[in-house]
């Protein structure tokens, strides 16, 4: 399949990139810079020079593929509008076609909100922090066009062996034997999923264009902090001193996309592993390299 992947260099991107090649898919990637496009080149993928923030420079790529993965995001004030302006794009593309455009569009586990002791499944209600509640408008945008079969995908929060993912910031502040620093409370629980299962599930759902509608993908429905610190600080020479950040306090300091680790989450999984098969190779986050 020709796919076009915009994000194919992101810590996810260059995962699900690396899987479809892997694949014998035909991975067209967006990048901006010489750096970018090497590293596309690296995993395999066919760089295509442009900018998220420029549709007019990716869409003759569009004409191409048969499929489209949108892992992209500025992470400035402006990604809604950017990605909207994106969806905006394949939209119009879609029109020109026979056919519906496959398309695979990157939601998240902060779009349910907090869960606390409910697990949510993909039925839940959403309750999006604010920072993101773009995403479910773009989200509706594309399951409600009648060109486009599309999937909407909820990773959980994601971790991996090159700087850990989500959990950098903890083993940073392990690895220099600083307090780890617990936003929320010690008892906050994580969805979480290696990023090679997340590929995976990218690469199932690509492959399945008879499936479409949300799909939650987590290894593990929710991990209490205190047992993600007791690992990171079995893996390092810390002396376990932690404190704790209120949701006001990190959002002031580090902004409000701050307020998604904060929530106290649950997220089931058995959708997909139901639809295509999916299963984690790495059910348990203790036994993986981070």
């Amino acid at each position: 399949m020709n796919i076009l992947i915009l994000g194919g260099t992101g810590s996810i991107g260059s995962a699900v990139t690396a899987e479809l090649v892997a694949h014998n898919h035909k991975v067209i990637g967006l990048c901006r810079s010489e750096a970018s496009a090497q590293k596309l080149a690296a995993l395999g993928a066919q760089p295509w020079r442009g900018d998220l923030r420029a549709p007019a420079s990716w869409r003759a790529a569009l004409s191409q593929v048969e499929a489209v993965i949108q892992l992209a995001a500025t992470f400035e004030d402006d990604s809604g509008a950017v990605d909207a302006a994106a969806i905006a794009a394949i939209k119009q593309e879609a029109r020109c076609r026979t056919s519906p455009l496959r398309v695979l569009y990157t939601g998240g586990c902060w779009l349910y909100g907090q869960t606390g002791d409910h697990t949510a499944s993909e039925t839940s209600p959403k309750r999006p922090i604010a920072a993101f509640a773009w995403m479910q408008e773009n989200a509706q945008a594309l399951q409600q066009d009648p060109n486009i079969s599309s999937c909407i995908v909820h990773p959980a929060m994601t971790y991996h062996e090159e700087g850990g993912g989500v959990f950098s910031r903890l083993l940073a502040q392990a690895s220099s034997g600083r307090p780890l620093e617990v936003w929320g409370s010690i008892h906050t629980r994580w969805p979480l999923v290696h990023r090679r299962d997340l590929a995976r599930a990218y690469r199932l759902l690509l492959e399945h264009p008879d499936l479409c509608g949300q799909y939650n993908v987590a290894a593990q429905s929710g991990v209490p902090m205190r047992d993600i610190l007791d690992e990171i600080i079995r893996r390092h020479p810390h002396d376990g001193a932690y404190v704790v950040r209120n949701r006001k306090y990190v959002m002031f300091k580090y902004g409000s996309w701050a307020e998604g680790p904060t929530l106290d989450q649950q997220m089931a999984a058995d959708k997909i592993q139901t639809a295509c098969g999916w299963h984690p190779e790495v059910s348990d986050f203790t036994q993986a390299a981070f």
